[in-house]
């Protein structure tokens, strides 16, 4: 699979580096104080990281003083699996480089079906941060080669977090966490029940 920077072109359409804001010390915390699982875990808020000052400033300037969560996702993986979307933007930091496979959401057909051969997948360097615009389709990163990564993941507080009833029908059959639509490979290994939509090839940044 070809990997793109997120510095090249193709990238503008999908989000935007974010230069206005240090974040080494946030990739010193994720360095220190995370672990690197064998598979992917995600904590959607994690004190340490909320208690850095960057924290003050993402909620400020970024997220224009909305409440936000800053958390992590964290593991060993390759291969795409699922893509999601919300209704706002993500800020991804990375504290190890990892790679991103991402989509957009206007290529969704009307029966809520995705065509992975749409996708493309970018390299975002240990230290590099990016916002992800809501209409971006993403999911967990991946490593390069065999290596794991760290990757911080800001946004609104509440996202991704239980839901509080049942949903079914159409988009809103695909919500699977608040603010969290999803579209699941048949092949992705996703749990009993989670919703499909993902079609062609379930992809590896490997091959």
């Amino acid at each position: 699979m070809k990997i793109y920077d997120v510095t090249d072109e193709r990238f503008k359409k999908y989000g935007k580096v974010v230069k206005d804001i240090d974040f080494s010390g946030l990739v010193k915390v994720m360095e220190e104080e995370t672990p690197l699982p064998d598979d992917v875990a995600y904590v959607p808020g994690f004190e340490p990281l909320e208690a850095l000052p960057v924290m003050k400033e993402l909620t400020e300037k970024t997220y224009g003083e909305l409440p936000i969560q800053v958390g992590y996702c964290n593991g060993h993986n390759s291969m795409l699996n699922a893509l999601e979307y919300h209704r706002n933007s993500e800020i991804n930091v990375a504290a190890t480089d990892a790679i991103l496979i991402l989509g957009s959401q206007q290529d969704i057909t009307d029966d809520f079906t995705y065509d992975t051969a749409l996708a493309e997948a970018f390299l975002l360097p240990k230290g590099t941060a990016v916002e992800i615009y809501a209409t971006t389709l993403h999911y967990a990163p991946c490593g390069v080669g065999d290596a794991g990564f760290k990757v911080t993941i800001v946004l609104p507080k509440g996202t991704n977090l239980p839901l509080d009833k049942e949903h079914a029908g159409g988009e809103d059959g695909h919500l699977t966490a608040k603010n969290k639509w999803l579209l699941g490979h048949p092949e992705g290994g996703l749990p009993e029940g989670s919703p499909m939509g993902l079609t062609g090839k379930n992809l590896c940044v490997n091959e």
